[in-house]
């Protein structure tokens, strides 16, 4: 009897995580995920083709993109998606919504990306360069979650995910445009723990490592928890 208990308690548990994903991804998220495998393919091959010098840093530049990709239509549509299956109204139904569906869910596609994640740096430490594949997969999940962090607070701000996406754009390419500025600063979004900048001081990297880590740590806390709030306020959505 015990046995059955947790046989049907695992079953309802998977069919739960089942219907969340078909809710967040809407069945969409399969062509973000061979998009950011062709894209991943695309660049590592080009690097081999133009012979340049591959090694952890390498690799954890051909990822990031990819990553951050995947994580983008689940958290920028996430939102929307839930007004279009008309699931909205129920959801805020039920007591303590943010805790019991949204971060769930957040949680769901973290995980998510982290396995594919590690997958692809398995396959780039096959294909490229003999890398630490947890440490790779770990370190990617800083910038990719604070990215996904940001751009489910602005979903629940902006409640619209043509408008949210829009904004990520702009947001991403600001970043790029100041890449240059912050490259050496604990500010930096996109900072590759992998890759030493010339005439910088080991320990001084090590550190600033440690500072950049903790900075989007903070900031993805902040931003989800800001997005769960939002979520609270019922008469914004419905």
């Amino acid at each position: 009897m015990k046995n059955l208990n947790i046989r049907n308690r695992l079953i309802i548990f998977i069919k739960m995580i089942r219907y969340n994903l078909r809710i967040i991804f809407a069945n969409k998220f399969i062509w973000f995920l061979i998009a950011a495998l062709a894209v991943f393919l695309f660049f590592a091959i080009q690097t081999v083709i133009n012979r340049a010098s591959i090694s952890e840093g390498t690799i954890f530049q051909l990822l990031i993109f990819p990553g951050i990709l995947l994580i983008f239509y689940p958290t920028v549509f996430g939102i929307q998606n839930d007004d279009d299956s008309r699931m909205l109204e129920i959801l805020f139904g039920i007591p303590n919504y943010r805790y019991k569906v949204w971060l769930v869910r957040l949680l769901m596609i973290f995980s998510l990306i982290f396995i594919i994640i590690y997958f692809f740096a398995a396959l780039a430490s096959v294909l490229l360069y003999d890398i630490n594949i947890f440490e790779m997969a770990y370190q990617l999940m800083y910038p990719i979650v604070f990215m996904g962090a940001l751009a489910f607070m602005f979903s629940t701000l902006i409640k619209n995910g043509n408008g949210t996406a829009v904004v990520m754009v702009i947001i991403g390419v600001a970043l790029l445009i100041l890449q240059d500025a912050i490259e050496r600063t604990q500010w930096n979004v996109f900072l590759n723990p992998f890759q030493i900048p010339d005439n910088l001081n080991e320990v001084i990297w090590q550190g600033l490592i440690s500072k950049n880590r903790i900075f989007l740590g903070v900031g993805m806390i902040v931003f989800i928890l800001y997005g769960l709030f939002n979520l609270q306020k019922r008469e914004r959505f419905v």
